[in-house]
């Protein structure tokens, strides 16, 4: 298992390793583009994007809403969740930004995170990425493979190894790149305020950002080198935002929000879907009895307590969220998925019926109908839903893939069967077990497409597997 602390780490490396791979005078937009697309295939490949459509909507929402401010943009912005407790975000070559899990938990408030959304928009929109690679003339090749080294070296085992290689190669080039960081930081935060004062969110988010930041450090949690850190500075940053925040007064004719981004419904569910077990139940019983009609707190402790296998209790706080909320379509589709899981199938597409035109959770409310009616041996319209639900969120629910390769084994199709466990286990990265039912399904199916997609990816899981046995 991954050190959740040490993936900030490996981020870390890479960012440096891809931000500065080119030539030491700067890259155009085009060539950064081409590292940003890069960068994001290699993170994807790694599994640490979220695929989660509740957290992805509001963040993407926060992140559009903040550049419609924007103007003149080359690049087109992404906004992803990366899967892991640190308290962190940055910005990627190409516009593309991340948010850490445990920076969202951390924080209390959409204004707070808003701002840290700004900052990151103004990060890429100043484009400080490629002056960085310009300041690489620091770094050379071989600094630049032992950070690479160490990142993939500590994604693969408890991060020891990993982090010595980062820090001795790393240590010899921090002072140059540091001292220009800390001028990014500060011209990133004077342009995201004023995104921010642009836009529906209180800019004054960024103090209590930034306080948040600063005490995460105070209290060891991201034990990261402050050379590898992609925010340094944080105490010098909250005396220059104080000052110039200090008169601010909102504009009478500021935007009000175009929709509730329900942050804390998002932050509950991260906290109650991932966080550490226990410390988080205990926070969570005593944020309910502190606050008993707050609908978020409900919904996580009602993942917490499915965690526990305590699926009636989890029920509970799931119905007392829905009491609170009334017909609140997250909480709803909790709902229907637990029916469902406790064999109550009927009672599961009666919650569920009509949350499939919901703009976010619509797919997620599909998948959980079409489990359902493959239950019930409705096999047409579970067939038609899980292939709705690979149509538009395949990353979100690789297990389509294998609902659909049991609905066409019972209609005895087992081309089409050994095709989908394929495409299943490709997705989920068992490539043996891919490689050998695209084999199974090349000899049966008959559709040439779908022949085209087994042979293309099976060609594809071989090629992998020669350079492994090769590099032995």
């Amino acid at each position: 298992m991954n050190h959740p602390r040490y993936n900030g780490m490996l981020i870390a490396g890479l960012f440096i390793f891809f931000v500065t791979v080119s030539p030491c005078f700067g890259i155009s937009i085009l060539e950064e583009k081409k590292l940003g697309q890069q960068f994001i295939t290699m993170i994807k490949a790694r599994q640490l994007v979220m695929a989660d459509p509740i957290v992805n909507h509001m963040v993407r929402q926060v992140g559009n809403h903040l550049m419609a401010s924007v103007k003149d943009q080359p690049f087109d912005y992404s906004f992803y969740v990366i899967d892991d407790s640190v308290f962190n975000a940055f910005a990627g070559p190409g516009a593309n930004i991340f948010f850490y899990r445990g920076l969202i938990t951390s924080l209390d408030t959409i204004d707070e995170f808003a701002s840290i959304v700004g900052h990151e928009i103004a990060h890429a929109a100043s484009r400080h990425v490629a002056e960085s690679i310009q300041r690489s003339k620091y770094l050379n090749i071989g600094t630049l493979a032992g950070v690479l080294a160490g990142a993939l070296i500590g994604s693969q085992t408890d991060g020891n190894a990993g982090s010595a290689v980062v820090k001795s190669t790393i240590a010899l080039s921090h002072t140059a790149m540091l001292s220009f960081t800390r001028e990014n930081e500060t011209e990133a935060d004077e342009q995201g305020i004023m995104l921010l004062k642009e836009s529906c969110f209180d800019p004054r988010g960024l103090m209590g950002g930034l306080i948040k930041i600063r005490d995460a450090d105070f209290r060891g949690i991201e034990q990261i080198p402050e050379y590898l850190k992609t925010h340094p500075g944080t105490g010098n940053r909250i005396a220059h935002v104080e000052a110039i925040l200090e008169s601010y007064v909102p504009n009478p004719n500021k935007p009000v929000c175009p929709e509730d981004f329900r942050f804390d419904m998002v932050k509950y569910r991260l906290l109650g879907k991932h966080a550490e077990l226990e410390p988080t139940f205990k926070k969570l019983i005593a944020l309910s009895e502190k606050m008993p009609e707050n609908a978020a707190v409900h919904y996580g402790l009602g993942f917490l307590y499915e965690r526990k296998f305590m699926p009636d209790k989890a029920m509970a706080h799931f119905k007392k969220g829905l009491s609170i909320h009334i017909f609140d379509p997250f909480i709803l589709l909790e709902i229907g998925r637990l029916y469902g899981l406790d064999n109550q199938f009927e009672r599961s597409l009666q919650v569920l019926a009509g949350l499939e035109f919901d703009p976010v959770v619509g797919v997620m409310a599909r998948f959980h109908q079409a489990e359902a009616r493959l239950e019930l041996r409705d096999l047409p319209l579970a067939k038609s839903g899980f292939e709705f639900v690979i149509n538009k969120a395949s990353d979100a629910y690789p297990e389509a893939y294998l609902k659909l390769a049991n609905i066409y084994s019972i209609e005895r199709n087992q081309g089409l069967s050994s095709y989908n466990l394929g495409l299943y286990y490709y997705r989920i990265k068992r490539e043996k077990a891919a490689m050998v039912h695209f084999t199974k399904a090349l000899d049966l199916l008959e559709d040439e497409g779908k022949q085209k997609t087994a042979k293309n990816l099976l060609d594809k899981l071989k090629k992998r597997e020669f350079e492994r046995l090769k590099k032995r």
